[in-house]
């Protein structure tokens, strides 16, 4: 790997801390306008496509969702070139069909959280992004149709509620979700699905179900130890989809993402501070030379 680039990223989550099989490996640790991503980021080729690693949580999961600097990780690795991220997390299932061990690729979310910054751009520019399709579609069909052919018991579409945690649901809650028509519940797909999109990322999910919430009465309430005895149930598999769609997500996007900001800035670039303009290069530098 040349010149600390990377085309796709990997964000791994609880359970996914590092991947195996990379080659020409390099370490980095990066400072960003937003303060340190949640661990130094691993660069290598994987199936001989520059990828970079970042684990949400930091190695040894010491970060709970509110703390995650989603802005920071984002922000570090967009300054690394990429492109296109596939997520990687736990999620509850909200509906009978989707069991724990399942795979879904989402295609919505509905936002519960509350104390996240949401926004690159909460000063010195305003910039009203379009986030109707809030996960690419073109990476998630991607993802989905290398998991169909793995054999993977993968769903396509669904609505994600993002909750702050890191307390699970109350009943109350999980039957509400229910009731919305939402599909699956987590706590990180937001920011990082709308910093994606500020970042003209391509963002997708592999959404592992590892529990029934606590809606479903005959099932036990979700705990930490259900989650991550599912969850490592399909690490490997997890990382066999990771080898089989990188290769497949390389290359030029058919897609709208990576023009998520030409539409959205709404402030003169002459009312812009210079130093903001040069902090925030990476994200506005082309609208604005």
């Amino acid at each position: 790997m040349a010149n600390n680039k990377a085309s796709i990223g990997i964000i791994g989550g609880s359970g996914l801390y590092e991947i195996e099989g990379l080659s020409g490996v390099e370490v980095v640790n990066l400072e960003t306008p937003f303060g340190e991503p949640s661990d130094a980021i691993t660069l290598g080729d994987l199936s001989e496509v520059p990828v970079a690693f970042l684990p949400r949580h930091g190695k040894g999961h010491r970060l709970n969702p509110t703390n995650i600097p989603a802005r920071a990780n984002i922000f570090a690795l967009k300054s690394l070139g990429v492109e296109k991220i596939i997520s990687v997390s736990a999620v509850g299932s909200l509906k009978q069909e989707l069991a724990p061990l399942d795979m879904v690729v989402p295609d919505q979310l509905i936002d519960r959280t509350k104390q996240r910054e949401s926004t690159f751009f909460d000063e010195g520019l305003v910039a009203h992004i379009s986030l109707a399709e809030p996960f690419c579609p073109v990476s998630s069909k991607v993802l989905y149709k290398s998991s169909q052919d793995l054999g993977i018991n993968a769903h396509y579409g669904g609505t994600m509620v993002v909750m702050e945690g890191p307390a699970f649901s109350t009943r109350a809650e999980s039957l509400m979700y229910r009731s919305w028509g939402a599909d699956i519940i987590g706590m990180t797909a937001l920011p990082e699905a709308k910093l994606a999109r500020e970042a003209e990322i391509c963002y997708s999910t592999m959404a592992w179900v590892t529990d029934y919430d606590c809606w479903h009465e005959e099932e036990e309430p979700v705990t930490v130890e259900m989650i991550i005895g599912n969850l490592l149930k399909n690490v490997a598999a997890s990382k066999e989809l990771l080898r089989k769609v990188i290769p497949l997500m390389e290359g030029t996007r058919d897609c709208s993402c990576g023009t998520g900001l030409r539409d959205a800035i709404i402030t003169p670039s002459d009312r812009i501070d210079d130093d903001f303009k040069k902090k925030m290069g990476p994200l506005i530098g082309k609208y604005l030379n």
